[in-house]
């Protein structure tokens, strides 16, 4: 084994519920928002797990020594977003897994809403709460917002966010709806479907492989939704410059290959075309800005993604078997934008989610 588990209590899975946050130097986000977490989760039908990315803060000494309800798991490494939730979900007994970043404050009624959802639909993968602006309350917040989206080129975008434009929330996305991802932020699963869709592609690292997982799931036949009567409150998209090399290189890499693995067949030439046309032209307004970091790393992840291609490719074979097997609908197109985003937003001006046409 590669990890470590740190049992605090004489069991853990009394609970249908387990609140996973993986942390990796967080510390100080710990102190801050775990105590939200364990005063506004029932114990009754939750257990809390931080798993530790191998962390050189003394993050898990403090949770041992102040959060005394909390389990823990120790990696060996720094596995990243994807491969650290894959090691959690496979060792923690639950029907439930809510993924949650280390940086929310959840509010006191913020579980419930997602695990009854869950539990009363069949047909319910996954879902989220309603995600605002830690700093902001105001404002949604840019990683989850009102439900995450896509348009038909693969560029998400979420109700109440679109690229960097960030609506307040004005009671405007108070519905219960389908979605096409639910945020890794505060991600709600069935966790017998996140194993059966082999979970997060650790090849992401980070970055969009919710959306790859939700993808897969709703090509099985499943429903993805946002629940508005849970809030949480996220520092997130803030903690990590838009503009920061690394952030780019890996959107840019991922975006492309989540949709080279589930796109259809069909589409997979022409929309390949349409991509490379826009990320070059992306690479060339990076360049007039001198913005010349952020656009090497969108020119790195253009050559990162054609070397994983192939491996890719082979993902999307393995993923087709699985299909064949435990397929339960045809693919669920809810929350796909039929038109080009970037159309829409520069040269229609629609800003907003509401005002788009779909």
């Amino acid at each position: 084994m590669h990890f470590t588990i740190s049992i605090k209590l004489k069991s853990a899975h009394n609970q249908e519920v387990a609140v996973i946050i993986l942390n990796y130097n967080g510390r100080h986000w710990l102190e801050k928002f775990l105590p939200s977490v364990t005063q506004n989760t029932s114990s009754k039908l939750a257990s809390i797990w931080v798993v530790d990315n191998a962390s050189t803060d003394g993050s898990v000494k403090m949770i041992k020594e102040q959060f005394k309800s909390v389990y823990t798991i120790s990696l060996s490494k720094n596995y990243g977003f994807a491969e650290g939730y894959n090691r959690a979900i496979e060792n923690i007994e639950c029907k439930y897994a809510v993924l949650l970043n280390s940086d929310v404050e959840v509010t006191e009624n913020w579980l419930p809403p997602l695990y009854n959802a869950l539990k009363k639909d069949k047909m319910l993968a996954a879902c989220q709460p309603k995600m605002l602006d830690y700093k902001q309350p105001k404002k949604f917040e840019y990683a989850g917002a009102a439900g995450g989206m896509i348009d038909k080129y693969g560029y998400p975008f979420c109700r109440g966010r679109i690229f960097q434009e960030i609506e307040e929330d004005a009671g405007q996305y108070d519905d219960e709806i389908e979605i096409f991802w639910a945020s890794g932020a505060c991600l709600c699963i069935k966790r017998n479907l996140f194993l059966l869709a082999d979970g997060f592609d650790k090849d992401f690292f980070a970055h969009m492989e919710e959306i790859d997982l939700c993808w897969r799931l709703k090509r099985l036949g499943y429903k993805i939704k946002y629940l508005p009567e849970s809030v949480i409150y996220h520092v997130g998209g803030g903690t990590l410059n838009v503009q920061n090399p690394n952030k780019t290189f890996l959107n840019f890499r991922n975006n492309r290959l989540l949709l080279i693995k589930n796109i259809p067949m069909g589409k997979v030439l022409m929309v390949g075309i349409v991509r490379n046309f826009l990320d070059f032209i992306a690479l060339m307004v990076t360049v007039l800005k001198f913005r010349f970091n952020e656009a090497f790393a969108i020119l790195k992840a253009q050559f990162a993604y054609r070397k994983m291609m192939s491996k890719a490719l082979d993902k999307r074979s393995e993923f087709d078997t699985i299909l064949e097997k435990y397929q339960i609908d045809n693919p669920n197109l809810k929350g796909i934008y039929p038109k080009s985003l970037l159309f829409s937003f520069y040269i229609n001006r629609r800003k907003k989610f509401n005002q788009l046409k779909w």
